[in-house]
């Protein structure tokens, strides 16, 4: 096989493989992906049902994205940012979130391009960066106060960058960036000017009365902000497949080309379902959805009080320290899988040197009742 140097630094996602060696057993506590047994919105459901007994979804057109979801994006970009998004040049429709990601960096940066992240973070996020052909440029989270926070400091070092790729809150740490690190944020974003690819996937999973900040209420950021959405964590609609792009009109028109020359366009049937979601006048069961997210968050950090794990701001996940207990992060995973029946990821592909101490713990498709006997489970795959 012929080499090739956008594959040279990729590192593999390790979900899979956790997953397999879990199989079928029903005893495992399923805490290695971000799946959810939260049900979707039901009119999210009859929807995508209505849509395929009519074949009102069964074509390619418009390459765009449908009209009426393209405007109920804009509508809920309007609330959360307090802008408006023309719904035809400045929304795009993508099959997820994720593939969302490889268009944008297409078109914002160069190959060698610095594109900075935070370590840890997604490792859907900064393998794509790397696959790009861009450069991966990190810049650490801490623990300060029993939580997350982002090193300011070392984002006050940044002095070159295309673009800045965040999450808040953020996987797997399940950062919730404040105002103030928004502002510097801002600040970094002039000083190279750089893009901010903002990934919104979970913007709404906030925790504890944390403050919920869209950059773009940030002065200096919204005509530099491009915003990734989807419909798969905050509407726990996974299968659907559906996201979006939304951002200043001119870098929008190459976003464009290149979502189509991807995928051309994302299932119809599918967005007529995230359509209705997004226009739901009870809320798509979000806030309903986070209060049982935060009780899950609550269990497992009561759960594991003593041991060296990271309380998450939002999100679906949290990490725990396999380091700070003598262990590297594949060890850790391993003894919880063959003692303690949990199935966790090492985050050895999710970071650099802040990352892989640990090992992510996702309560999303887990409930309390299943959750309570985690510490004994633990205690086990330590002896």
């Amino acid at each position: 096989m012929r080499p090739n140097s956008r594959f040279a630094h990729v590192q593999p996602f390790d979900i899979d493989r956790v997953a397999a060696a879990a199989g079928a057993d029903p005893d495992v506590l399923r805490m290695e992906n971000l799946d959810t047994d939260v049900p979707p919105p039901r009119v999210a459901v009859e929807a995508t049902v209505r849509s395929l007994a009519e074949g009102t979804g069964n074509s390619w057109l418009p390459f765009t994205g449908l009209p009426a979801l393209c405007q109920a994006v804009a509508a809920d970009l309007k609330t959360r940012t307090g802008h408006d998004y023309d719904p035809l040049r400045q929304v795009v429709i993508t099959s997820g979130g994720t593939s969302a990601v490889m268009p944008v960096l297409l078109a914002t940066t160069e190959p060698g391009d610095p594109v900075v992240l935070t370590d840890p973070t997604y490792a859907g996020l900064l393998q794509r960066v790397r696959l790009s052909g861009a450069r991966p440029d990190l810049v650490p989270l801490r623990v300060s106060g029993g939580y997350w926070r982002l090193d300011r400091e070392a984002l006050g070092r940044v002095r070159s960058a295309a673009a800045f790729l965040l999450m808040s809150p953020s996987m797997p740490a399940g950062v919730v960036l404040d105002l103030d690190d928004w502002r510097a944020v801002a600040e970094a974003c002039e000083r190279t000017g750089a893009y901010l690819i903002y990934d919104a996937a979970m913007e709404r999973i906030v925790y504890d009365g944390h403050p919920r900040i869209n950059p773009c209420q940030v002065d200096g950021l919204a005509e530099r902000t491009i915003i990734i959405g989807s419909v798969s964590k905050e509407y726990r609609m996974i299968g659907w497949r559906i996201g979006w792009i939304a951002g200043p009109p001119d870098i929008m028109s190459r976003i464009m080309v290149a979502v189509i020359y991807n995928t051309t366009v994302a299932s119809g049937f599918h967005q007529h379902g995230a359509a209705a979601a997004l226009t739901d006048p009870a809320g798509g069961g979000v806030p309903e959805a986070v209060a049982e997210y935060q009780a899950r968050h609550d269990m497992v950090i009561s759960q594991l009080d003593g041991l060296p794990v990271v309380r998450a701001g939002g999100g679906w996940s949290c990490l725990v320290d396999a380091e700070a207990m003598s262990l590297t992060a594949p060890d850790l995973s391993a003894r919880l899988l063959e003692r303690g029946r949990i199935a966790a990821t090492p985050m050895t592909a999710w970071g650099e040197s802040v990352a892989r101490r640990y090992v992510r713990l996702v309560y999303s498709n887990e409930p309390v009742s299943r959750l309570q006997d985690l510490r004994t489970r633990f205690n086990t795959a330590l002896e």
